[in-house]
């Protein structure tokens, strides 16, 4: 499990395939240290275990699923990406829960410096699918970075990002366009389920939610 705080940007260095499989290596110069072969690793919000560690990069392997369903099917080498450990079981809890399991490639808009601040407002485009599950004020990682929605119109979001989160993360080298990870709050989508009925014998309503102190 991750917490979407981020804690180095890495660098792209190759994606190669041979045959059906394809593996992804990355520069990193200071998580690697800690990388141990079958390490869980979340590249730009995307779970990976480390399966080839060198002293200034590391390899993973991407299923067929993670390559169709996430940016790095669209990614060029030299590509910055976003990188964090799993939390430690005695960690602080710094964002959401965040598994690394991406629901779907958003696309990114602009990051527009907020007039009179320092701030920034960061726009991108959602699948429609992935609507229902973002809501105002609530957690969205983007990239891995665990953020809060502070507007959403129809499938486009914009989230305020601080100048901290640009300096620290991969979003100030992103073009419009570039595709994004999306993962959307797990426990919306446990809430869907047990409302369609399909956690019991009978349907839940938002009603017998609140009475039962959900």
């Amino acid at each position: 499990m991750f917490t979407g705080i981020i804690e180095e940007v890495g660098k792209v260095i190759s994606i190669k395939q041979d045959g059906g499989n394809r593996r992804l290596t990355v520069a990193s110069s200071e998580l690697v240290k800690e990388l141990k072969k079958g390490a869980s690793i979340a590249v730009s919000g995307v779970c990976l275990t480390a399966v080839d560690i060198g002293p200034k990069s590391f390899g993973a392997d991407l299923a067929d699923e993670t390559w169709h369903r996430t940016s790095f099917s669209r990614i060029r080498e030299g590509a910055l990406v976003n990188l964090e450990l799993p939390m430690r079981a005695d960690g602080r809890f710094g964002g959401h829960i965040v598994q690394g399991h991406v629901d779907g490639a958003g696309k990114f808009l602009a990051l527009d410096p907020i007039r009179g601040a320092d701030d920034y407002w960061l726009r991108i485009e959602i699948p429609p699918e992935l609507a229902r599950y973002v809501i105002f004020k609530g957690s969205l990682s983007i990239e891995g970075i665990s953020l809060t929605v502070a507007k959403i119109e129809r499938t486009q979001v914009t989230v305020a990002i601080i100048p901290h989160t640009v300096k620290m993360t991969n979003l100030g080298s992103l073009k419009s366009g570039d595709p994004v990870n999306l993962e959307v709050d797990m426990i919306a989508k446990y809430v869907e389920k047990m409302l369609q009925g399909e956690s019991g014998n009978s349907p839940l309503t938002v009603e017998r939610l609140v009475q039962q102190g959900f």
